[in-house]
């Protein structure tokens, strides 16, 4: 068993999957009592119901494929619980890429406009501000219990599921806590119940004795009676980091893993039986402060030891992975560790990290930078634009086959010589210069003239400054496929009047129009 970090990353379509995994799901009916459940049922209390508010989002999601425009808006809606401070929690995928966002208490006839004050699309969370804070005068903030729930607890799930426009309430217990990732890279503590989750929970608090135990966020597709909540301990973590008003992330360790319970790999090791705990199977990639190297095996942290499988001890009846003492237990960006090396014990400080980035990864919340030159559109490469061919297997295998960078280096990680991958995100617009190509969407830009591109930036800059008669095209890959050769300045002299043809409003987003116009990359 591997405790890979690239097997564990989830790869998020903001525009879709995030959405449909989290807020666009299955409904699930309410558990059946077994016969020999005793469990007392909670009582519903009319103070958290006053504190519950359904949250309207008008979304205007990036178009991967045509990156000068947006997609046509959509309205979602989810819920939110008030907390201290005259704030909004939701959850991040209700409110991101929101152009508009309005909440409404139960029973109010009234709408109240919100901003985004704090958002994690990774953790999925989300604070909301409200231009009118007197709302909050009759719509106090919900308690929080100050700890975790035990494991068939009662909880009650309050939000405005699709079906209805009143609260929803629904009954179950605590079924599971695990620490499982999240939306890459970031992992946290997860608390599974059986209380029905419909879309339009998420972001509704989840109750046990008139506390909230967490914040809805997803259900499991195809299944029934599993939902998720976010508990009170990652949201606490959320907002002390936001309270300087910026968030900068969850402390982790991103080294490859794998677990101690082969007895040939022990033997290899030359562990005796006494010596438990998680093999470092690669280090983090382009870490140099990182002192751990491969066959160290991980035997405690901060004093807590580490089984074979990876595992620690939280409490009598908790378990889980010893990644979750991180957040807890990290100080100044480190952590204390014991490691067993070559047969010997020593204790390390071990820095921690908050991102481990990728040639392809996701948005976060942004808008792809873009770049026209002609009838050509520039863009780089990332998750949601990847996701558009994952559906379609013969693609995906054609990628693979020419060796395009978007299959073999997409998980690698960004250095100084090739922080992005540069693509044609979108067919050739249609010009005389066009003639004769194909279509190039999907292809990595490798080098201009001969000059290697390593990212969107350069790529503009080598354009701007370039000479020569001819612009030529190289592309990446084992078989690239066709190199574009165009007039330079034909290219240059076309470009306004295949914007305006086109309805296109400006040339390249505001970062890149600034290096064009002559003004250094920053």
């Amino acid at each position: 068993m591997t405790f890979s970090v690239w097997s564990r990353a989830v790869t998020t379509c903001l525009a879709g999957a995030l959405l449909v995994s989290s807020n666009v799901l299955a409904a699930s009916p309410p558990p059946a009592a077994s016969s020999g459940d005793t469990e007392k049922a909670p009582e519903i209390s009319h103070t958290v119901e006053n504190s519950v508010v359904k949250v309207f989002s008008t979304m205007r999601y990036p178009d991967p494929y045509r990156p000068w425009s947006k997609q046509s808006p959509t309205e979602v809606s989810g819920s939110g619980v008030v907390i201290e401070g005259h704030r909004i929690l939701t959850n991040a995928h209700v409110v991101l890429y929101a152009s508009q966002i309005q909440i409404q208490s139960n029973q109010d006839g009234d709408k109240i406009t919100a901003t985004v004050e704090a958002i994690a699309p990774g953790i999925d969370l989300a604070v909301l501000k409200l231009d009118d804070e007197s709302f909050f005068n009759a719509h106090p903030p919900l308690a929080r219990a100050s700890k975790l729930p035990a494991i068939k607890d009662a909880v009650l799930a309050y939000g405005f599921p699709t079906g209805g426009n009143s609260l929803s309430i629904t009954k179950g217990i605590v079924s599971r806590i695990e620490f499982v990732s999240y939306n890459h890279p970031v992992s946290g503590l997860r608390i599974q119940i059986d209380a029905a989750i419909n879309p339009g929970n998420s972001g509704g608090p989840a109750v046990a004795d008139d506390k909230m135990i967490g914040l809805a966020f997803s259900t499991l597709a195809n299944t029934q009676n599993i939902g998720y909540i976010i508990p009170n301990e990652e949201i606490d973590l959320f907002l002390k980091d936001i309270a300087d008003g910026h968030y900068d992330g969850k402390p982790a360790l991103f080294d490859d893993l794998q677990t101690l319970e082969n007895p040939a790999l022990r033997a290899f090791l030359k562990l005796d039986s006494s010596v438990h705990g998680i093999v470092i199977h690669i280090p983090t990639p382009n870490d140099k402060s990182n002192p751990l190297k491969e066959w160290d095996v991980i035997t405690s942290i901060a004093g807590t030891p580490i089984d074979d499988q990876g595992m620690v001890n939280v409490n009598a009846d908790l378990r889980v992975r010893f990644s979750y003492l991180i957040q807890k237990v990290a100080k100044d960006g480190k952590v204390s560790l014991t490691i067993a090396r070559n047969g010997k014990l020593m204790p390390m400080m071990v820095p921690t990290r908050t991102e481990l980035r990728f040639l392809v990864e996701d948005l976060e919340g942004q808008y792809p930078p873009y770049f026209i030159y002609g009838p050509l559109v520039f863009s780089k490469a990332t998750s949601l634009f990847l996701s558009g061919f994952t559906q379609n297997a013969s693609y995906m295998n054609g990628l693979s086959l020419v060796g395009s960078p978007l299959i073999t280096e997409r998980t690698l990680q960004p250095d100084a010589e090739h922080s992005e991958l540069v693509i044609v995100s979108s067919p050739l617009f249609p010009h005389k210069l066009s003639k004769g190509y194909g279509n190039p969407v999907g292809s990595v830009v490798y080098s201009v003239n001969g000059v290697r591109i390593h990212d969107l930036k350069q790529l503009v800059a080598v354009l701007r400054d370039l000479k020569d008669d001819y612009v030529n095209f190289e592309m990446a890959g084992t078989y690239s496929g066709e190199t574009l050769v165009f007039p330079r300045k034909d290219m240059v002299a076309s470009t306004e009047d295949i914007l305006t043809d086109n309805g296109v409003r400006a040339q390249a987003s505001a970062e890149l129009l600034d290096i064009w116009q002559g003004k250094s990359a920053k």
